[in-house]
């Protein structure tokens, strides 16, 4: 059953003759779901759909509008592509000439940020049941008596339906995904995938909270039995979710956060994890989700007569994934959020073989490798491709950050030291030589390491100084191999690693050069240099 909207379209000046589904509930929007064609059960009661072409985000189909408010707070490039005043005019006046015409919407009423102070009321407008679940699942669900005075300050409207022109709406396709902060308006059209509406909130959230002092961040962040929390930094495939899925520990949330004056908070309510190869042995917290009501499976393979789920199954994508409520995951925080970090945790996957598996950073370390926002690719993806290739990318999502890289580098410096948390760099790539020669770091190595970091008893053990990066590297940590900390001298060719580390000191020095202007002196300091053989 609907709940009635505490301020309806039409005082947002959207008119329409649709029927309007508001604030249906789980089991309301599978049913429609269901009946509309939108999605199967699977054997075990998640609702598995097909997001048509579109398998993933639409980087290139994405724009923010370039006017007063924005021409000197974004940071304009191939990530944040302007659209002009003019070209957004014409596409919101057709989309809410497409919204009159349609027969059935869902409006959700929900918000962007657990902490109270400073989360967003957002209005999700869509043409697709499923697009609602998702929308109510990933973001943070008002009570019923918040819902009584509900007043929207952003509205995303999803029409897959709706097409759009490159020379009527300044698009570069049919497909467009565009957002006014004068207006307060993402539309979205032309494509089914339900990970634009997350990281619309996402960039919301990542362009507001500066302003306001609070640093946000696409990390993890879970709190230990000694009600300390740790945050965790990294890119697709670093070990981000898997590493902060402790069960000793409690899970605040798995992507999107904020770090204000008294806490971190979660930007959402649910979870959006990657599902391909997932196995109850590897990841069982993750894996148990896929067999509960509620569930969203997006482009998953299911036998049609068993509806048995195949996760090893790449045919329509290896970007499959599964939306849940963040409670189907044991051991979670009721509020979503915990302290201000005591660690902050970078992960890098460093296919090289040249970082040690744990580093600790002093805050000028910290931002300059948050700005440098590092880890590796492996060789072999592509025929003549022999060697690693390094990725950079900065604030570790750089495709989400409106504002200048410097302004969230800033932000979270100055939290460290206001917090005075502890940093450390963290790599789960390969040790022993590089890819194709060494081997990946053993996990069990990593999560002693890792333990011992947040425990703080790795504080105190002794350190010496890396050569080439000048962070601190512990010597010797009990459990721990002791070779392993060094990665030197874990390769047989001692020579060729002076080498290869050289070439990956050049890259970030290289990279880094972009941000020089906007960082202090004590940050360009904490740049690495090689180290001169004797």
């Amino acid at each position: 059953m609907s709940t009635p909207l505490a301020r309806p379209l039409s005082a947002q000046g959207f008119e329409t003759s649709a029927k309007i589904h508001a604030n249906l509930g789980t089991p309301q929007l599978v049913e429609h779901a269901l009946d509309r064609g939108e999605g199967k059960l699977a054997k075990d009661g998640p609702l598995v759909v097909d997001t048509g072409r579109f398998t993933g985000r639409s980087v290139k189909d994405k724009f923010v509008v370039r006017d007063e408010t924005t021409e000197d707070t974004i940071n304009w490039g191939a990530i944040n592509q302007p659209m002009s005043p003019e070209h957004f005019a014409n596409l919101k006046a057709d989309f809410l000439e497409a919204l009159k015409g349609q027969d059935e919407l869902y409006v959700a009423d929900l918000f962007g940020g657990s902490q109270p102070e400073y989360r967003v009321n957002v209005r999700v407008i869509t043409q697709m049941a499923w697009h609602s679940l998702f929308a109510r699942t990933l973001l943070v669900r008002p009570t019923k008596e918040e819902l009584a005075d509900f007043d929207p300050e952003y509205t995303i409207i999803n029409l897959p339906s709706f097409k759009a022109d490159p020379e009527r709406h300044g698009s570069r396709s049919d497909t467009v995904i565009a957002v006014s902060f004068t207006e307060k308006l993402i539309l979205i059209g032309n494509t089914e995938y339900s990970g634009e509406m997350k990281k619309g909130v996402f960039g919301i959230l990542n362009y507001l909270l500066p302003a306001q002092g609070v640093m946000p961040m696409h990390c993890s962040a879970n709190v230990g039995p000694d009600g300390k929390t740790a945050i965790f930094f990294g890119l697709s495939g670093t070990g981000k979710t898997t590493l902060s899925a402790d069960a000793s520990r409690t899970l605040i949330g798995d992507d999107e956060h904020g770090w204000s004056d008294t806490a971190v908070f979660n930007f959402e309510g649910g979870c959006y994890a990657k599902m391909i190869d997932l196995s109850a042995e590897g990841e069982p917290e993750i894996y148990a989700t896929t067999k509960m009501f509620g569930t969203i499976l997006e482009n998953v393979a299911m036998d049609e007569d068993t509806r048995e789920i195949d996760f090893s199954d790449t045919s329509k994508t290896e970007n499959t994934r599964g939306a849940y409520p963040i409670n189907y995951i044991p051991n979670t925080s009721a509020e979503n959020l915990g302290p201000v970090p005591a660690n902050v945790v970078m992960l890098t996957a460093d296919a090289f073989g040249v970082l040690p598996p744990i580093s600790r950073l002093t805050p000028d370390q910290a931002m300059y490798h948050f700005l440098s926002g590092y880890t590796a690719k492996v060789a072999g993806t592509e025929i003549g491709v022999t060697e690693p290739e390094a990725t950079f990318s900065t604030c570790f999502g750089a495709a989400f950050m409106p504002r200048h890289p410097s302004v969230y580098g800033n932000l979270l410096k100055e939290r460290i030291a206001r917090g005075n948390a502890t940093c450390w760099l963290v790599n789960t790539g390969w040790t022993g030589g590089q890819y194709g020669t060494g081997s990946r770091m053993p996990i069990k190595a990593t999560r002693a390491l890792l333990n011992a970091a947040l425990d703080g008893s790795l504080n105190n053990v002794e350190f010496r100084v890396d050569p080439n990066f000048g962070f601190e590297v512990p010597v010797a940590v009990p459990g721990v191999d002791s070779a392993i900390l060094d990665p030197r001298s874990t390769w047989a060719d001692k020579e060729e690693y002076d080498r290869t580390a050289s070439k990956l000191v050049q890259l970030f020095i290289d990279n880094f050069a972009q941000f020089e202007s906007h960082v202090d002196q004590g940050v360009r300091e904490a740049a690495p240099g090689a180290a001169v053989a004797a």
